[in-house]
């Protein structure tokens, strides 16, 4: 990619919303009610099929009640859905401005995030910014989650884009090497300030990686 403008594909969590906070995890291990280092094991071992739309919400929870040998009540199962959309429902303000900067300014962008429908739905309905994203490739929708590399085709046949054309930005480093592993090319997110300087090279002539 020599002196053109990519499309930018990001990642969600990390990046432009934050990560799990402490005060929500602190909620959902004193829901669950159960023995915290047992719990976040079944939590994340059992996530991975949730994020691909697998399985519902009252599914996965189920899942975690009976990994940890125990049983969640129908109400108990509603509480620790919300706790969960509650403790990743936070967003980067400065990286949401950039955004909505980058759409003004005609920048082609798209989104791909390992994300459940529950959380999904949440972010939909409650931030307004993701309509600048016309490709939204949502895991539980695309029945594939990072760094599947079936997660990054799906992206790169919504786009209609050849991999070069793309640059991916996330926060981990095995689901950058996946896009590189299709043809795109990455970045390594730490700062809204990095990345626009990024940005600001890509756009200014030859690039060997970012």
């Amino acid at each position: 990619m020599t002196g053109t403008t990519p499309t930018l594909l990001f990642d969600l969590f990390g990046v432009i919303a934050r990560h799990q906070s402490a005060e929500g995890r602190d909620r959902l291990a004193r829901t669950a009610d159960v023995d915290a280092p047992a719990f976040w094991e079944a939590y994340w071992a059992l996530r991975p099929p949730y994020d691909r739309g697998e399985v519902t919400g009252p599914g996965y929870w189920q899942r975690v009640a009976d990994a940890l040998d125990t049983r969640f009540g129908s109400r108990r199962i509603t509480d620790l859905i919300e706790a969960d959309i509650a403790s990743w429902s936070a967003v980067d303000d400065a990286m949401v401005a950039f955004v909505e900067e980058l759409a003004a300014s005609g920048r082609r962008i798209a989104l791909l995030s390992n994300i459940p429908e529950e959380l999904a739905a949440h972010y939909e309905t409650h931030h307004p910014w993701l309509r600048h994203f016309p490709v939204r490739a949502f895991s539980c929708r695309i029945g594939h989650a990072k760094p599947e590399p079936d997660a990054y085709r799906w992206c790169l046949n919504a786009l209609h884009e050849e991999p070069d054309r793309i640059l991916f930005v996330d926060d981990r480093q095995e689901n950058i090497q996946a896009a590189e592993a299709t043809g795109m090319h990455g970045h390594l997110f730490t700062t809204a300030a990095r990345l626009r300087e990024a940005l600001a090279w890509w756009d200014a002539g030859p690039s060997a990686g970012c």
